[in-house]
């Protein structure tokens, strides 16, 4: 039986200081890259990944376009020794970004142009507030939801896992949402220190201004199904990213939907690609039966170009 690989690449949140350092000491092309995000965003993302300081990469405006060029930098070190091309993509929330880099809808300086952009617009979005609930019993959910809008404005922000979501919304609605949901028996309610409700209504004019923005961007088809996050379905025209993108500011990332989707299409090895290993514990927590490798700095690169060496030809799989 032929095995069918997937990139996926994480969001916010997985940002380290330090991030991509050994990949740009050790690879010409993820150097390339790095010096490519410095050049087009006129400034130094090299040295807030390398060097921070932490306050600093974890704002929006500088997360967003840092993880990015971490991750595309790892991408392009991990094509140069593996060669292996795969048979679709994703991308967790800003992630998509690299996806759809990964597949040719934009080239390098349209990525960084778009993904500063977006975090620029997300970064002036104040208020609101956002929580991750692990394990809450089944239907439990959306009877919080219901409850607690009683009080003000709240959804799902992410769709993580079947034991993770994220929620967003008004301070106080997230609030008791959250104390209905550990009444119910969810393991834990978890308030995320964000600068504001990400994928929510909060975030529409956001999507709106993005929209105009979009628009003049040069976007190509992709060369590969690019699984986009606001409904899960495997995208290809580029028409169909300029109406997706300002969408998925504002709307739910379906994460959880997206990798169900993927494995039924037959995929059964993830490579994630770029800081962390989020991705992989939560693909995981969806579907424990398939293979994840994790590509976040030279080492591991390596031993997945190895460990994928004796699975996969050259060639399209």
């Amino acid at each position: 039986m032929t095995k069918k690989i997937a990139f996926v690449f994480p969001g916010q949140g997985s940002q380290t200081v330090g991030m991509g350092k050994d990949l740009y000491e050790s690879f010409e092309v993820s150097r390339n890259v790095f010096d490519t995000a410095d050049k087009v965003l006129n400034k130094s993302i090299t040295k807030l990944c390398f060097e921070g300081p932490d306050e600093d990469l974890k704002q929006t405006v500088n997360t967003q376009p840092s993880i990015v060029t971490m991750s595309i930098a790892a991408l392009e070190a991990f094509k140069s020794k593996s060669g292996i091309t795969p048979a679709c993509v994703a991308g967790h929330s800003l992630g998509e970004y690299c996806a759809m880099y990964c597949a040719g809808v934009m080239n390098l300086e349209t990525t960084f142009k778009a993904i500063q952009k977006r975090a620029d617009l997300m970064g002036e979005t104040k208020g609101g507030a956002m929580a991750a609930i692990l394990n809450a019993p089944e239907g439990s959910l959306e009877k919080a939801l219901e409850e607690a809008s009683s009080v003000g404005y709240v959804d799902v922000a992410n769709y993580n896992s079947p034991a993770q979501v994220v929620i967003t919304g008004d301070e106080k609605s997230v609030t008791k949402a959250g104390e209905i949901l550990a009444q119910a028996g969810a393991r834990r309610v978890v308030p995320l220190a964000v600068s504001g409700a990400f994928h929510s209504k909060f975030m529409e004019n956001a999507g709106e201004n993005f929209k105009s923005f979009v628009a003049e961007l040069d976007l190509n088809d992709a060369l590969i199904p690019v699984f986009t996050n606001v409904d899960a379905q495997a995208t290809v025209l580029g028409a169909e990213f300029k109406n997706k993108m300002p969408r998925q500011i504002y709307s739910s990332v379906h994460w959880t939907q997206t990798i169900q989707k993927m494995i039924a299409d037959g995929i059964d090895t993830f490579v994630e690609i770029g800081p962390g290993k989020v991705l992989s514990g939560l693909i995981k927590k969806t579907d424990a039966s398939v293979k994840t490798y994790n590509i976040f700095d030279k080492e591991s690169l390596e031993n997945t170009v190895e460990a994928l060496k004796s699975e996969f030809s050259t060639t399209a799989v």
